[in-house]
Formats: structure tokens, C-alpha cells, sequence
């Protein structure tokens, strides 16, 4: 989390999107969406190129704005989305809401910032995107309101008062947010991809940057139906434009070994401007990836950003190829520990399978402290990297063994800062045992999957325990990702490890709603739907979580119950239309 913001729990989990590169990759979600929804209508929207926000209005007041974060926590920014002028402080109607959408800076107040920087001597922003970020993260509210950030706002995260996502985005401009305009109805990928044709033309033209079209299922019972992945919904896609191309030079290969041992090569090259950042550096994947394209020492190179994010090769051009070029050198033994690499038959990637391998091991411990794990401020790469090679940390048990003085020993340490991070890594012992599992680095096991399986065994103890059957068993959680944490808990270290952790009072409990078959309402779908007198709707989801249900935001056959409060509309009347058990606010309640 950022240094002066505090950390933020959505009250509903944010999911990012799948994204999709190519008309095939639209096909095959198409493909995907048909086999559970017949004629399926689309609604397509501009992906905006900004920062995710979240805002939390309670009796039409805006009490709360946060990042996006890992999509569970983010950063509490009220006070300065409060200065973007428009987003509204107050709704035109008293409701309780959570609403997604994005910041952005407008190209004209983008082209004016970096003018002042420059007159004042500093370095400008690369991109209206890094900008709008930047501008967020001020401090200063008076900053924040001086730059004109803008917003758009595009879906209803708490359960949805509407029936499809273009009600939503309608509801959303009744109430006084601004949504965007530009979007389309689709029946089938012709229909979409005239629509991306169309926006990709006008891009250059639009008062703010876009990087692509994101496609939804219209109707949102059809989406609750589809569901979602681990990590994504499965209703809804992200199409990406076209990267843009730069061409440079390879002057030679770093090789570097991952947690997992993976080695990864990555190109040194001429510095190039891509995507209004200077870039010199890009991954070559992996061997077979070398092989694939024929990359060698010397090689005129197109590059790109993948997901416009992390610069790679495109591909050699081999009509400038000369005699200079030669051929890498792949490293037969780990660049770190001297150990034999392995290229399984199953994998792409050289690994070096050394547990000792002190590059593995400092990867770990990055990793552990990282934002999605533990979360420990101020324990980043060049803190962990000083720990780990003065020798004073070995694994990540050693982390809670520090005492302020082993901090004060590092560079550039001082008083003030040691105690802050001897603070920060005390502070993560309480954190929610999900986080402790990612933070392990178990092969396969991602956040999400991690918090899936923390709700339904409840405890570190009942999970390291558990078969590979009986993880198999939850929910979206498959035989190998079961296969892989049950060979991890079954080894000696991991046990060591754990009883380590342990004994210096790390939480091993899931501290959320945990789901228990015995729970009144566990495997029932239910629907809250009008305006509840007594409870926040908020409150009402947290009850019925609490109380083992699954909270939907739309009317569908397998919806089991509707919680309906006064001036409850149509979806009240097709529960009953569908036979479906209607509940009032009391009888919630009283369970």
C-alpha cells in the first residue's frame, strides 16, 4: 500500500478482466458464453486508459473512494477523488450504492500539466494514464483539484437495482455520474468487431486515451448465470488494441531465477521510445520462445508491450541480420547456485531445481512481503535483498525474529524508518491467513484461489491437513492446483516452516465469512432487491454471507430467495412470475 493512505476492504470483490488480443480470442469467448446462454446480447463500451476506482455512497452520500488495490483491499482516496469536480458528493436519490468506474486525465489537461513541469524543472508524466495515477496519489488535495482529473463510471458492484447492464449504466446517470456514450448492442462477433473497427478509427480523436473495447453480457441474470473464473467474470471481455512497434537492437541476455526457479532471459537493448516511455530492457520468455523467433546477439529486433504493459520481442528482422549476429549462449547451470537446469518435457522454461538456491529463496521472501501477500510496508526488493545477503534472514520465518537493531544495520536505514518497518512486519501477523497462503509461493496457487479455499476450510491447519480430494471438491479449485498444495504441505520444510510461523503468533485463521454447509442458507442464491428500512444493503449481503449464502444482483431459476424491501420493482415481480420464495426485510432478521 502507498506510504500516508490507509488500506481499504471492498465490500465486494473488484474482478479484473481476460483480455483478448485478436478477433479469435472474441470467437472463442463467444464459444464459451453460448454454451450456457442462448443468443446472448452484447453491450460493448470503451475501455478507458486510467485508474480503477471504487465509490461507496451510503443514503446518497459519498462516504468512501478506494483503488482497485488486489481487487480485496485497495486505497482509501475519499479526499481526493472528493476534488474531482465531477463526481458527486451528494446522489440525486438517498441509496445505498457501490459503483466502479475510472479516473482519467483529459489529453488538453494532460498537454498542460506536463508544460508546467517542465517550466518548473521537473520530469514530465510519459502518458495521461501514469498522470492520472500520479495525481491520486497526492497527498496535497489542493494538487488533486488543480490538475482536472475527470471520471467515467460504468457498473453497480453492490447487487444491481436494474435487469442489464444498459439500465445500469442509464441508473448511473440518473443519479448524477457521468458514464460514457459511446457504446453498442452486439448479437454476434461481426457486430462487435464493427464496433472496434469503428472506435479504433475515431481513437486519436477522443478527448481521452482508450486502450480497447471491453464487451459485456448484457443481461444480468445471463451474467450471474455464467459466473466467474478464480480470477475473472466469465461474461464479460476485454479487447486490446494493437500494441504499438518500435525497432532497436539486442546487445546481450540477462539471465535471472525466479521463486519457482524458473530462469528467465531478458534482452538489454538500445534505448527506444514505445509508448511515450524510453524503454531498454525486454523479456525474450524463454527458450523455446528464443528458438521460436531465432533471436541472436546483435539482431535488429521489433518490440512491442504486451498488454501494453511489459516490452517483448515481436519479431527478428532478418533482412538486416548481418554478420555481427550470433547465436545466444543458453546457460547450462544456474546463473546463481552453479546447479544443473532442467527443461522438463512438460514446461517451456529452464529451472534450475535447487531449494538452496539463494536467488529462489531472496525471490521468496520478495514475494512474501509483496502487496497481494503479506503486505509488509517498506520491505521491498532492495530491503529484502540487503537482509538476505548480509546473512541476517534465511526464509521468511526470520522476518519476525528481526528486532530493530538487525534493520538499523542496513543501508540508508535510519531510526525513525527501522521502527516503521519493524512495525509494519508485527502488523501482518494479523492479517487473514489467504494472504499467508499466497505469501508461501505455492506453485499454482494465485490470491484468489488462495481466498476460495481460506473460506471453506476456515484455517491453515484444517488446509495443510486436507486431501487432494476434498480440495478438489471447492468450488473453481481443479485436481492440479489441489495435487500441488497437498505435495507442498507434505513436505518436512513446509511443516518446519509452519510451525515456525506459528510459534512467532502469525494468524492462521481466515478472518472473513467463512462458508459452512450447516449454515442456514448455505448453497441458497439470494437477491436483495428494494429499499430496506433497517439494514444498510451492505449489511444485508454481509448477514447473508454470514448466514452461507451467495448474494446475486439479478432474478434468474436459480435464484432460491428475494429479500424485498419497500417500492421493489420488476425484479420482485419476476421472482414471483418464476415462483420464487420472497422474503421480507423482518424475516432476514429475525434469522
Amino acid at each position: 500500500m502507498l506510504s500516508g493512505f490507509k488500506k481499504y476492504t471492498h465490500d465486494y470483490q473488484l474482478y479484473s478482466l481476460q483480455d483478448a488480443f485478436s478477433k479469435e480470442e472474441l470467437e472463442a469467448f463467444d464459444t464459451r458464453v453460448r454454451k450456457e446462454i442462448t443468443e446472448p446480447e452484447y453491450i460493448c463500451e470503451l475501455k478507458i486508459d486510467g485508474l480503477s476506482l471504487s465509490l461507496v455512497y451510503a443514503n446518497g452520500v459519498l462516504v468512501t473512494a478506494a483503488t482497485r488495490g488486489d481487487g480485496s483491499v485497495g486505497e482509501d482516496i475519499t479526499e481526493q477523488v472528493k476534488r474531482i469536480k465531477d463526481v458527486p458528493l451528494v446522489l440525486s436519490e438517498p441509496i445505498d450504492i457501490v459503483v466502479r468506474g475510472e479516473a482519467y486525465l483529459p489529453r488538453r489537461n494532460f498537454q498542460k500539466l506536463n508544460l508546467e513541469r517542465e517550466e518548473e524543472g521537473l520530469p514530465s508524466f510519459a502518458n495521461p494514464r501514469n498522470a492520472a495515477a500520479g495525481t491520486l496519489r497526492q497527498l496535497n488535495t489542493k494538487v488533486v483539484a488543480r490538475r482536472g482529473l475527470a471520471t467515467f463510471l460504468y457498473q453497480e458492484a453492490s447487487p444491481a437495482t436494474n435487469d442489464t447492464q444498459e439500465e445500469v449504466l442509464e441508473y448511473l446517470e440518473k443519479l448524477g455520474l457521468v458514464v460514457n456514450e459511446q457504446r453498442a448492442f452486439a448479437t454476434n462477433i461481426s457486430e462487435i468487431w464493427a464496433f472496434i473497427e469503428k472506435v479504433a478509427t475515431q481513437r486519436d480523436s477522443l478527448a481521452y486515451d482508450i486502450d480497447g473495447v471491453v464487451i459485456k453480457v448484457n443481461q444480468l441474470a445471463q451474467q450471474d448465470a455464467l459466473g466467474f473464473t478464480v480470477k475473472f467474470p466469465k461474461w464479460a471481455i476485454a479487447y486490446k488494441f494493437p500494441a504499438e512497434l518500435a525497432e532497436t537492437e539486442i546487445l546481450s541476455v540477462d539471465w535471472t531465477v525466479g521463486r519457482t526457479g524458473v530462469v528467465t532471459p531478458t534482452a538489454n537493448m538500445t534505448p527506444v521510445l514505445l509508448a511515450q516511455t524510453t524503454v531498454a530492457r525486454a523479456t525474450l520468455h524463454n527458450v523455446d520462445y528464443i528458438k521460436e523467433k531465432d533471436i541472436r546477439l546483435g539482431d535488429k529486433v521489433v518490440i512491442y508491450k504486451a498488454g501494453d504493459i511489459i516490452p517483448a520481442v515481436q519479431r527478428v528482422l532478418l533482412d538486416k541480420r548481418t554478420s555481427v549476429s550470433v547465436a545466444l549462449n543458453i546457460p547450462k547451470h544456474c546463473p546463481e547456485c552453479g546447479s544443473d537446469l532442467l527443461h522438463f518435457e512438460d514446461e517451456v522454461a529452464l529451472r534450475c531445481v535447487n531449494p538452496l538456491c539463494p536467488a529462489q529463496i531472496r525471490e521468496k521472501l520478495i514475494h512474501f512481503a509483496s502487496r497481494g501477500a503479506m503486505n509488509i510496508m517498506g520491505l521491498g526488493n532492495a530491503v529484502v535483498t540487503q537482509l538476505f545477503d548480509k546473512k541476517i534472514i534465511t526464509d521468511v520465518a526470520d522476518l519476525y525474529q528481526l528486532t530493530i537493531d538487525d534493520l538499523l544495520k542496513l543501508d540508508k536505514v535510519k531510526e525513525k524508518s527501522a521502527k516503521k518497518l519493524y512495525q509494519a512486519i508485527q502488523s501482518s501477523k494479523e492479517n487473514s491467513v489467504e494472504k499467508l497462503i499466497f505469501g508461501l509461493g505455492i506453485r499454482h496457487v494465485g490470491s484468489k484461489a488462495a481466498k476460495i479455499i481460506a473460506e471453506n476450510l476456515s484455517n491453515l491447519d484444517s488446509i495443510s491437513t486436507a486431501t487432494a480430494e476434498t480440495l478438489s471438491a471447492i468450488p473453481t479449485i481443479g485436481t492440479v492446483l489441489a495435487e500441488s498444495l497437498t505435495k507442498y504441505f507434505a513436505l518436512d520444510g513446509t511443516k518446519k516452516l509452519l510451525a515456525e510461523l506459528k510459534a512467532v503468533g502469525i494468524n492462521f485463521d481466515y478472518l472473513g465469512p467463512v462458508k459452512r454447509d450447516d449454515a442456514p442458507l448455505s448453497g441458497k442464491t439470494v437477491v436483495l432487491t428494494g429499499k430496506l428500512s433497517q439494514l444498510t444493503r451492505t449489511e444485508a449481503k454481509e448477514k447473508l454471507e454470514n448466514l452461507g449464502a451467495n448474494v446475486s444482483g439479478s432474478v434468474s431459476k436459480k435464484t432460491d430467495i428475494v429479500v424485498a424491501g419497500s417500492d421493489a420493482g420488476s425484479k420482485l415481480t419476476k421472482a414471483q412470475d418464476l415462483g420464487i420464495e420472497i422474503w421480507t426485510e423482518e424475516e432476514l432478521i429475525k434469522l
